[in-house]
């Protein structure tokens, strides 16, 4: 107690402290923190479950994983709790470390690795014994991706909270948003979507049954759309692109290699382009992707071509053998004349007097295609001296 200011009149101070005393709420009082806080053990313990999602960070086809950034806000009734705020000073609300109280044991059946980051240290008692606790997670969950329409595709991953033990008699799940309401509070909350664009969230009450117990459950799915811009300039466009220049093949010359080396250097692109998209899209889809069907379309039009390529190269070689065959023969007889020419020249010139005998060779011409005054003009090469 203390005098005002002015000296009228005096005020308590109060502190958590006098109002931890009051509920004798430590850590040496396990009995908070070991079972259910109802009086009645009959009476189940609603929770409130509350999700946001704050971020997408990845998505990952290849494993069929999800990786969100969500908010989980819970609230339930401690019937251990409560207290007058006038008898405090009016304090309302007191926060403690979140292992001095009991905490419902939700799990999310999705979830296959647990998250690094330390849970919230604190969690808040209202002074009417309500319990808020809020945690801020990266889940790393399964998710069934269909791939089908890829990159035009949308995702639908759900997160399905409920409890380990407790049965439906012993903790019911409930949430107070509905499924608009959820999904405004995700957009605004919103900061990062990676390649996805956030459509809606819908939340779900259901009841399974586990091993013969009944328990409660809420369902999260969220739905998000990628974005297929970037998928459709560094993938498509180019696998186009590839066969637009394989029919511009065929304006190369036929004769030579570079028209069948152009062809397949086309041929080894593409199949690079589908190994990229292997190592994207699941090997565990139901469905052949319409993008794996584009790509094997592409490949096996310019497979065609390639084909077409060589048999017309073969056939041109095929039809040039016959005239390569009588070329080759002209030349060798025209050689035999150089020959005999230059042996009949150097036979015809002995000693000191030039005397040239006359020699004839008719081998310029071929016989049956030389004419009489052919014939004539080549028979009469020498000159006497």
């Amino acid at each position: 107690m203390f005098l005002a200011a002015d000296g009228e009149s005096p005020q308590r101070v109060c502190s958590y402290q006098d109002v931890l005393n009051y509920l004798n709420l430590t850590k040496a009082n396990e009995l908070f923190s070991m079972t259910r806080p109802v009086k009645d053990y009959k009476r189940s313990t609603e929770v409130s479950l509350e999700l946001l999602l704050y971020a997408i960070l990845d998505v990952k086809e290849i494993d069929q994983t999800f990786v969100p950034y969500v908010w989980i806000l819970m609230k339930w009734q401690n019937d251990y709790i409560s207290w007058d705020p006038h008898d405090f000073c009016g304090i309302t609300n007191v926060s403690l470390p979140t292992e001095v109280l009991w905490k419902p044991d939700l799990t999310i059946e999705e979830m296959i690795e647990k998250d690094k980051a330390p849970p919230s240290p604190q969690l808040t008692i209202d002074y009417n014994g309500t319990v808020f606790v809020q945690n801020d997670q990266v889940l790393v969950s399964t998710c069934r991706m269909h791939v089908y329409k890829f990159p035009f595709d949308t995702q639908r991953c759900t997160l399905s909270f409920k409890s380990v033990v407790h049965t439906v008699t012993e903790i019911r799940l409930v949430h107070h948003w509905s499924s608009s309401e959820t999904t405004e509070w995700s957009r605004e909350l919103m900061r990062t979507q990676y390649e996805w664009l956030f459509l809606n969230m819908k939340v779900t009450n259901k009841s399974v049954t586990t091993f013969g117990a009944e328990q409660d459950m809420i369902v999260y799915t969220i739905s998000m759309k990628r974005r297929p811009l970037l998928y459709v300039v560094n993938f498509l466009l180019p696998v186009f692109f590839l066969l637009c220049l394989d029919l511009a093949s065929f304006l190369i010359s036929d004769r030579g290699g570079e028209k069948l080396s152009f062809k397949v250097t086309l041929l080894l692109a593409v199949t690079v382009m589908q190994l990229i998209l292997n190592e994207i899209l699941p090997s565990s889809s139901n469905r052949i992707p319409l993008i794996a069907l584009y790509c094997i379309g592409i490949f096996g039009l310019m497979l065609l071509s390639l084909l077409e390529t060589i048999v017309v190269m073969y056939l041109m070689e095929k039809d040039s053998a016959p005239q390569d065959d009588e070329t080759d023969g002209d030349r060798s007889l025209n050689a035999s004349c150089g020959e005999k020419r230059g042996k009949e020249g150097f036979s015809c010139c002995e000693g000191g007097d030039k005397k040239w005998h006359p020699c004839v060779c008719i081998c310029d011409v071929a016989a049956d295609e030389a004419t009489p005054a052919e014939l004539l003009k080549v028979g009469i090469r020498y000159i006497a001296f």
